[in-house]
Order: C-alpha cells, then sequence, then structure tokens
C-alpha cells in the first residue's frame, strides 16, 4: 500500500508539471493580449482627457475675449497714445481673430511653449516656481485628506446607525458646507491673532518658497477640512453599500472582529468608489488652494492667475489652466486605472 500510495503522488506530481509546461506557453501567449487592451484602453482615456483640456482651453481663449478692454489697454502706461496702443495691439497679435490666437497657440503646447505673456515675459518662467508651490500646498492637503477621510469613515462604518457614526456623519456634511475663505479665517483668528502660534501670512526666502514649513499649516488645514468632509461621507457610503456583499456578511457571520471585516473584507471592495471620489475631488481641492493661497499671501499660481486675468493676459490664463487641468487629469487617470484594476472594468 505504501508503494502504491507513492507511486500515485509520483503521478501527480508528474501531471503538475506537465500541466505546467503545457500550460506556460498559454500563459505567455494570453498575457501580451490582455496587455495590449489595457493599453489601448488606456490610451483612450488620455484621448478623452486631452480633448477636454482642448476644449476647455478654446472656452478660456473665447471667455478673456469677452471681457472688457484687452491686454494692450490693461498693461498700458499712463500718458500712452493711441497709436502706441494700436502698436502693442500688434505687438501682441490682439489684431488678429481669437481663432487663429489659439490655433497658434495650440500648435505651438506640444513643444513646451506656453506662450508670451502681456508684459512680454515667457509664461513658462512665470509658472517656473509658483507652480510647484502650488503644488506641494495642494499635495500635502491631498494626502492629509486621504488619511483623514479613510481613517474617519473606517471608524464611522465600523459603528452604524450609533452615536458615533452620527457625529462623524454630521461633522463631515458640516465642515464640507463651509468654504474654504471662511475656514482660512477662523484658522487666522484662533492660530494666529489669539495664540500667536502661527504666523498670519507666508512670508518668502530668496529662492521664492515659504520660509519654513511652519507656514504651510493653515492653508494646508483650510483645504483639508472642507475636503475632509465631503471624502469622509464618500468613504461611509461606500462601505455603507459593501456591507451588504456577501462575503462581508459570511465574515460577520463567522465571528470575525468588526476591524477585520472593514479593513480585510469591506475596504478592499470598496477601493474603486473611494479612489474616485478622492480624484473627482481634486478639482476643487485646487479651485480651493486659489482663494486659500490669495488669503495667507503663499507664493502659488493664485496670485498668478489673479494678475492675469486683471491684466486680460490670454496666454499667461492659458498656461496656469493647462497646468491645472494636466495634474487633475492624472489624478482622473490613476482612478481610472485603480477601479479597471479592481473591477476589470473598462477605465
Amino acid at each position: 500500500m505504501k508503494r502504491v500510495a507513492a507511486f500515485k503522488r509520483v503521478a501527480a506530481l508528474s501531471q503538475t508539471a506537465e500541466d505546467s509546461a503545457v500550460a506556460a506557453p498559454v500563459r505567455a501567449a494570453i498575457a501580451p493580449r490582455r496587455t495590449l487592451p489595457l493599453l489601448g484602453r488606456v490610451a483612450a482615456v488620455v484621448a478623452r482627457r486631452v480633448l477636454l483640456l482642448a476644449v476647455l482651453l478654446a472656452a478660456v481663449f473665447a471667455a478673456v475675449e469677452l471681457l472688457p478692454g484687452d491686454a494692450a489697454t490693461a498693461t498700458s502706461e499712463r500718458g500712452e497714445s493711441a497709436a502706441d496702443l494700436a502698436a502693442r495691439r500688434q505687438l501682441l497679435g490682439l489684431d488678429r481673430p481669437v481663432w487663429e490666437r489659439f490655433g497658434e497657440w495650440m500648435t505651438a503646447l506640444p513643444t513646451g511653449d506656453l506662450g508670451t505673456s502681456a508684459r512680454g515675459q515667457k509664461v513658462t518662467d512665470l509658472l517656473a516656481d509658483p507652480f510647484p508651490n502650488t503644488l506641494l500646498l495642494a499635495g500635502c492637503a491631498f494626502l492629509l485628506t486621504v488619511v483623514a477621510a479613510l481613517a474617519l469613515g473606517c471608524w464611522a462604518a465600523a459603528r452604524p446607525d450609533r452615536l458615533t457614526d452620527r457625529i462623524i456623519g454630521h461633522a463631515a456634511t458640516s465642515a464640507f458646507a463651509v468654504p474654504e475663505f471662511v475656514v482660512s479665517v477662523g484658522l487666522l483668528l484662533v492660530l494666529s491673532l489669539w495664540t500667536g502660534w502661527l504666523p498670519a501670512v507666508t512670508l518668502t526666502g530668496a529662492d521664492g518658497d515659504p520660509a519654513t514649513w511652519t507656514m504651510l499649516i493653515m492653508p494646508v488645514l483650510a483645504l483639508v477640512i472642507p475636503q475632509t468632509g465631503w471624502n469622509t461621507t464618500i468613504v461611509r457610503g461606500a462601505l455603507a453599500d459593501q456591507a451588504s456583499a456577501p462575503h462581508v456578511e459570511a465574515a460577520r457571520l463567522d465571528g470575525l472582529p468588526t476591524r477585520r471585516i472593514i479593513l480585510r473584507h469591506a475596504l478592499p471592495g470598496a477601493v474603486p468608489a473611494i479612489a474616485t471620489g478622492f480624484a473627482t475631488s481634486t478639482g476643487m481641492l485646487l479651485g480651493g488652494t486659489v482663494v486659500v493661497e490669495a488669503l495667507f499671501n503663499y507664493p502659488g499660481i493664485g496670485g498668478v492667475l489673479a494678475s492675469a486675468v486683471a491684466s486680460r493676459d490670454t496666454p499667461l490664463i492659458a498656461g496656469v489652466v493647462i497646468c491645472a487641468g494636466a495634474a487633475i487629469s492624472l489624478v482622473l487617470l490613476a482612478a481610472d486605472l485603480i477601479r479597471a484594476r479592481v473591477l476589470g472594468a473598462r477605465p
């Protein structure tokens, strides 16, 4: 009997090795076929995002054109004659149709040329320092928002319909309902004017960056508080949807701890909805960044954009829009890839 059992084990191992040897070429042949459709879907998503950005930029050019005045008038010096203004309009290309100027700007965009501002400076040079500062501010706020929203959402989901769940739900709704500038004013009163713990405005060093990291605290908090309220609601709702899933109910019937059920069984299934929620809030985050930068005198694109709108500087406005739009598109693409990875769905 021992010899028969040993013979069966050897035969089973041989069959397994043979099956693996046969299946390996099949898997190798199938893998590229799976990779190519994924690359095609990603390319389609990128193409849609690029088309959307192009439409947005066309709207920017048209909107600036409809504003009263133009860049030549807004940047003119006192005492300039009509001939000087006409020469400036010709220099800035304002004597040409807006669609022609938009086409020229879009043609140069793939080479990294964002055009020349109304004051004769390269747009890329004007955005070289402020845009990284804005990315730093928005990036810190985004990371803190992800951590806080996941923690609060999971905490509330672990105690459904209890006092903790209701308190977190009401606090999240209230936090999201308060605009960033109101949060900023409150932080200024409490952390600066009343206690003196933090500086009221952002001071910059010789390189144009904030002088100390403490000057990032209040601007980051002003962005984190409303965004955490919004995303906590999304996390809580996604986990509530997963609570009725069969595998979650089975884990609950098995008597597993609530924390393990949330983290190991409910949260992985809620990842696509949560990732999409975080990604879609990126636009609101960057929009709030412009307001917060103005209030705290932060050296980001908020001040650049305000100055560009005041001077009707279309290339500079378009440069800010394309940089912000590209950042948002990358985050949305990452969320689409996560959703496709988890669900196997089309991004």
